[in-house]
């Protein structure tokens, strides 16, 4: 179960980072367009957020589910076993935060350029936080 987990959690990833890549991509092109945002713009927006608090989701379970548990917070020492159980997680969970203040945001934003704004600055933080934290040596070993 714990492998399964694991996979999906890694092959998810991928998709949420390509989904938040156009999401990003979009917004700035929108805004420097100046075109009007509209349903697509926002549905874009949509499946980048569902992506990512779905990757969270299945990264709090595999992280509770973990063979070694809590174990490990006791070696902080270990870069490398900081940045997965430390880092890793709560980097991320605060780069979701920031998607999700983007889009919360964007709702309230009266015109396009600022939805535009609203998105592409937020996501696009939450985006780098994300790509920071990633545990490349581990994700390629795979």
């Amino acid at each position: 179960m714990y492998q399964f987990i694991q996979k999906f959690h890694s092959g998810w990833a991928y998709l949420a980072l390509l989904l938040l890549v156009i999401v990003v991509v979009n917004s700035l092109m929108g805004r420097t367009s100046k075109r009007e945002f509209t349903a697509k713009d926002r549905k874009i927006a949509l499946f980048g957020l569902i992506a990512t608090h779905l990757q969270l989701v299945i990264g709090l379970v595999l992280y509770f589910l973990s063979p070694l548990g809590f174990a490990l917070l006791g070696e902080m020492k270990d870069a490398a076993i900081r940045l997965t159980s430390l880092e890793h997680p709560l980097i991320n969970i605060f780069a979701i935060v920031l998607i999700t203040i983007g889009w919360s945001k964007h709702k309230k934003a009266a015109d396009s350029a600022a939805k535009f704004k609203s998105i592409a600055l937020f996501y696009g933080l939450g985006l780098a936080l994300i790509l920071s934290r990633i545990p490349w040596n581990l994700w390629f070993s795979n």
